[in-house]
């Protein structure tokens, strides 16, 4: 059974009255022993995710329920029609009032697919959670995502492709992994695009990473579309103004984009990294804004890497979620990692862990960092196997 999503607008449920509708959910919604339940709109992505990735049914009610405009926005159901593409089997019902929803999970089947994001979220927010999924599916990933591809909002793709990529490679996730940008889209009007490849995996292995090691080099990407070629160097000379003061293995690189591949809108953006010793990696950008100097996001941009690389830790505060997740499905082993503090968001993720999967983390201070603010994570491995694969 393909999967189906059931929405007021939806070819499935317009023969329905909205009474019948309504009557149908609540009543799915209480069936399941196992359904868990949340509230809220926050943290939808990664709940959604770890349903799949756990088999468990949930229920979300509470959607903006006193907003001008309650319910779920265009992108959290644009997120669930991707979802449904990505998967087989999995139901997906949404109240007439959309705030409330049922996701009962079906299999990861992956394959090649094709989404057109709205102009609300960059593609950032879609591959986030489609990362997190595509190594346990069955058959590989090959998926192109049309839209915005660097907004002040979600990660880019430029940081998504040097950094949350490299972080997969962790738990043995590399051969095929690879995002390629094939359209640049500033916003309003978009126009970007991208496709993502990535493998399939039996298994994760069990990370031990609790060295963050010095700085090494700093690597950044700017790229300005459909405005002077010159905003791109005057963001890299102003960058360079501040980190030369650091190590001298700086490399920026500038990125341009022409004709029909620079998107819709004109846009700049300034993204940065910076690589340890031991391959632990930092990241930072800043995007372009109304009436704001390209020197101005540049050190923003600059600014803010400096910042993350003061908190320590093996892995940076945007990637405390993937790398938490991989480490709750690696082998039934100790797996242990070394971050910064917990943000608002890596806190939340721990609790929704331990309702769907039933794993706790302990998280004690790390010996010797030097720094009061730096943990020490550890947890013992569920030993997911992905048993879609064994289907192919």
């Amino acid at each position: 059974m393909r999967s189906k999503i059931l929405t007021p607008g939806h070819p499935l449920s317009t023969k329905r009255s909205a009474a019948k509708r309504s009557k149908t959910l609540l009543e799915t919604m209480t069936l399941p022993s196992s359904l868990i339940q949340f509230s809220g709109h926050h943290y939808i992505r990664h709940r959604l995710v770890l349903s799949i990735l756990s088999g468990k049914p949930i229920r979300i009610d509470k959607i903006r329920p006193d907003d001008k405009n309650p319910g779920l926005r265009d992108y959290e159901i644009s997120l669930l029609r991707i979802l449904e593409k990505a998967t087989n089997g999995t139901v997906i019902e949404i109240s007439v009032t959309g705030t409330a929803l049922l996701l009962k999970p079906g299999i990861i089947s992956g394959g090649t697919l094709t989404h057109e994001c709205p102009l609300s979220r960059s593609v950032g927010y879609f591959l986030e959670p489609l990362i997190m999924l595509a190594p346990f599916a069955k058959k590989p990933f090959q998926l192109t995502l049309r839209g915005i591809t660097t907004d002040d909002h979600d990660l880019s793709v430029d940081l998504i492709r040097t950094v949350t990529l490299p972080h997969l490679q962790l738990f043995g996730i590399s051969d095929g992994l690879e995002l390629r940008v094939k359209k640049r889209g500033s916003p309003p009007a978009g126009g970007g695009e991208v496709q993502f490849l990535c493998p399939i995996v039996k298994q994760v292995t069990t990370l031990n990473f609790v060295e963050p090691g010095k700085i090494k080099r700093i690597r950044g990407i700017a790229h300005a579309v459909r405005v002077s070629p010159q905003f791109s160097n005057r963001m890299i000379e102003a960058s360079r103004s501040v980190l030369n003061r650091y190590i001298p293995d700086i490399y920026l690189y500038s990125d341009v984009y022409k004709g029909e591949d620079s998107g819709k809108s004109p846009g700049y953006a300034l993204s940065l990294l910076a690589e340890s010793t031991t391959s632990a990696i930092y990241c930072a950008e800043a995007t372009s804004q109304p009436g704001v100097a390209p020197e101005d996001v540049a050190l923003l941009a600059t600014r803010s890497l400096l910042t993350e690389i003061s908190k320590g830790g093996c892995v940076d505060e945007r990637h405390q979620t993937l790398v938490l997740l991989m480490m709750v499905l690696g082998s039934e082993d100790v797996g242990r990692c070394r971050m910064g503090e917990p943000t608002l968001r890596t806190i939340q993720f721990l609790r929704d862990i331990h309702s769907l999967f039933g794993t706790t983390f302990k998280i004690v201070p790390a010996e010797a960092s030097g720094s009061s603010n730096q943990l020490l994570y550890s947890c013992y491995g569920t030993g997911y196997v992905n048993v879609n694969r064994s289907l192919a």
